[in-house]
Parts: structure tokens; C-alpha cells; sequence
């Protein structure tokens, strides 16, 4: 007997990270000393703090048993208090918290748990592509919001069209930003709460990398702009602040409407998150915080080492104001994939090719900053070594 998929799996857009895996490993392989710059996992080992909390949750035999539906009530009270304590922004933890396995779970399903089929979607290009899956699996329409250097890599609310706008029922942001790395402004989220009033749209704003700011300058959270609870949420994880991506935890906290869907169909497809996680993070939440400027120094020297490397061979681009990315111009007379190709097969660079984010990513490459500087410093010397530039 055969099974074939259905139609909505066949549906969705090629996994743009799964391609890209596959051929640097086949040329990892085959001999070649790959310097990796192409993913975003970060490098850098869970606090010990965290791991030792974890270590001592596991022991507990309640915490075997299946999960509370909605999380911990303990791991929402910490996360109301991370809020309150970074942004100043206040929080119910019952009402304005749902716990998450990662927040990809979260931005993947969010257009199953508000939107019906045939709705309008707002999204950015470029933008992460995992954002596209819920398009499909929700079957609603997708509207672009294009994004330009020009415009510091934000939508500009007065080129959409009034008409799409008054038809979305959702919109995503993500700042700081992957790929561009551009990070948003307090004005920028005030001007987005009174677009989504005028419009009736919900926002979603994905602070994946919400800790990682540069030289001495904070990312803000949209939740501090006056009346963002009214008209949105924002997606947390600790994936990037305290290096626990492959812990997948994450929360999403804001309008209460927005949060109780959220949980519902969370009932309906999972039992929330191993307890024993859930404390680990309350304790990365509330514990010993000195790991997070460690680590924001750590990627700031990367970040300094990876520009002073592309100066001094000819490759400028924008120095990246957030994220562990670098968002850098291809040479004339090459698309973003042939580019990314051309690194691979003759420098054994692994680089993200910026169409791989949408149509707007053409002529970028998006460079991971997840390895020492010197192999950051070797990457940009085997490119030089080509005469791109």
C-alpha cells in the first residue's frame, strides 16, 4: 500500500534551511573545510545556571506526569515579570501569557487559531520563510509588505494599498530583524498600533531577537507602545537570549483575545511543554542575568571582526545594529544564489541566499555570526582570494 500526502502538505513551500543543510553537508563530505556562516543556531553552550535547574526538575516525579494544558502557572507569573522588568510593560499572566514550544509553533499556528480560509495575511519581504507554513496549513491569502534599505527595512504603512489593508486580519513583524538585521524604533511601533486600529488588524511581533542589540543601543518591544495590548501580541523565545534554542520554549504575551485562541488550539494539538523545562526557564527568566551582556559582547566582537575582515577586501555592507547576522550585499553580475553557489563551490564559504527570505532578499546574502572571529576574519580572506570586489 502506498499513502500519498494531502493536498495541504503538498502545499507548502519547500523548507528553504533543509536545502541549504543538505548542501553544505554534501560538500563537508566530500573533504572540503566548510566555514558555515549560512544557519541561525547559535554557538554557545545553555548558562550553566539554567542547565543546573533543569538537572534538578528532572528528579522531581511530578514533573513526569503529563503537563498543566496551559503551562506552568509559575513559568507565566516569570514571564509577566521578565516583561515587567525589561520593558516596563505589565502583564496577566493568566490572561496575557500562553506558553509555547518555540515560538515557530506559535507563529506557525497563529493563522489556524484567528484567521478562516480565504482571509488576508500581511507579511514581509523579505522575511522569515517559516512564516509562509502557516499560510498554507491556514489556507488564507497572502498579501506582501515590502521591505527596503531605502526605508531602513521597515513597511511603510502608507505604500499598502487601503484596500488590502481593511482585508488582512493579521500582520507580522520582526525586530530586530532577520535577515536585514535592522531593529525598530518607539515611533515605528506607535505608527503601527494606529495602522492596525484604523484597519482592524492584529499584529504579531516576533522578537526572536529581542535581547541582541549593539553599541550600548536596547531593542524595544512593540508592548511598550500605548495601546499595542489592544491590538497585538509579541512572540518571546529563549532561544537567542540565553542560548536554550534546542530546549523550545518560548511565550507569547499581549491581547487577551488573541492569547485565548492561541491556547485553545494549543488544547487541541498539544499537552504544553516537559514541566521541567518550563522551570529551567523560570529560572533563565528570573535567575543570574549576567550571561545576556556576555553574550551580546561576544556577538559585537564577531560583528566588528566580520566588518573590519569585508572592509579591508573590498565588501561593504551596513554593520548590522542587532540579530547575529550579517545582511551584505552580492556583487554585480551575480543573483543571490549563483553568489551563494559560487562561495560554496570555491571558497567553502556556506552563506544564506537572501531570495531564500523572499523576493526583496534578491542581492543579499545573510551571514551567520555563530563562530569565532578568526574563522569569521578566514571566511572573509577566502572570499577576497576570488577578486569579487
Amino acid at each position: 500500500m502506498t499513502f500519498s500526502e494531502s493536498a495541504v502538505l503538498q502545499a507548502l513551500p519547500k523548507q528553504f534551511f533543509a536545502s541549504l543543510v543538505k548542501h553544505v553537508s554534501a560538500r563537508i563530505a566530500a573533504g572540503h573545510d566548510v566555514i558555515n556562516l549560512g544557519q541561525g543556531n547559535p554557538d554557545q553552550p545553555t548558562p550553566a545556571n539554567i542547565v543546573q535547574a533543569a538537572q534538578q526538575a528532572v528528579a522531581k516525579p511530578e514533573n513526569h506526569k503529563y503537563s498543566l494544558f496551559r503551562g506552568l502557572p509559575t513559568f507565566k507569573q516569570a514571564a509577566a515579570e521578565f516583561y515587567e522588568r525589561e520593558y516596563g510593560v505589565q502583564l496577566d499572566p493568566e490572561t496575557e501569557i500562553a506558553v509555547l514550544g518555540g515560538s515557530k509553533i506559535g507563529l506557525v499556528e497563529l493563522p489556524l487559531a484567528l484567521m478562516n480560509p480565504g482571509e488576508t495575511i500581511l507579511l514581509p519581504d523579505p522575511g522569515y520563510p517559516d512564516y509562509l507554513s502557516g499560510v498554507t496549513l491556514a489556507r488564507v491569502k497572502l498579501a506582501l509588505m515590502t521591505l527596503t534599505a531605502d526605508h531602513d527595512w521597515l513597511p511603510d504603512y502608507a505604500a499598502i494599498d487601503p484596500a488590502v489593508a481593511d482585508a488582512a486580519k493579521l500582520l507580522y513583524l520582526n525586530y530586530p530583524n532577520n535577515p536585514t538585521t535592522a531593529v525598530a524604533t518607539p515611533a515605528f511601533y506607535d505608527q503601527t498600533v494606529t495602522f492596525a486600529k484604523a484597519h482592524h488588524i492584529g499584529i504579531v511581533s516576533d522578537f526572536a531577537y529581542g535581547a541582541l542589540g549593539f553599541d550600548g543601543q536596547r531593542p524595544v518591544s512593540f508592548l511598550q507602545s500605548s495601546g499595542a495590548k489592544e491590538v497585538g501580541i509579541e512572540l518571546y523565545t529563549l532561544s537567542k537570549t540565553y542560548n536554550m534554542a534546542g530546549w523550545r520554549l518560548a511565550f507569547a504575551a499581549g491581547n487577551a483575545d488573541m492569547i485565548e485562541a492561541i491556547n485553545l488550539i494549543q488544547d487541541h494539538l498539544f499537552v504544553s511543554v516537559f514541566p521541567a523545562i518550563q522551570e529551567a526557564g523560570i529560572e533563565a527568566l528570573l535567575g543570574d542575568q549576567t550571561s545576556v551582556p556576555k553574550l551580546i559582547d561576544l556577538y559585537q566582537q564577531r560583528r566588528d571582526a566580520w566588518f573590519s575582515a569585508t572592509e579591508a577586501i573590498g565588501w561593504h555592507g551596513k554593520k548590522s545594529p542587532g540579530t547575529f547576522y550579517a545582511w551584505m550585499p552580492v556583487p554585480a553580475g551575480y543573483t543571490s544564489e549563483s553568489f551563494t553557489e559560487l562561495l560554496l563551490e570555491r571558497a567553502d564559504v556556506a552563506v544564506a541566499a537572501g531570495n531564500g527570505f523572499g523576493d526583496h532578499g534578491e542581492s543579499y546574502v545573510r551571514i551567520g555570526l555563530l563562530t569565532s572571529p578568526q574563522r569569521l576574519e578566514e571566511a572573509a580572506q577566502r572570499i577576497g582570494k576570488l577578486g569579487l570586489f
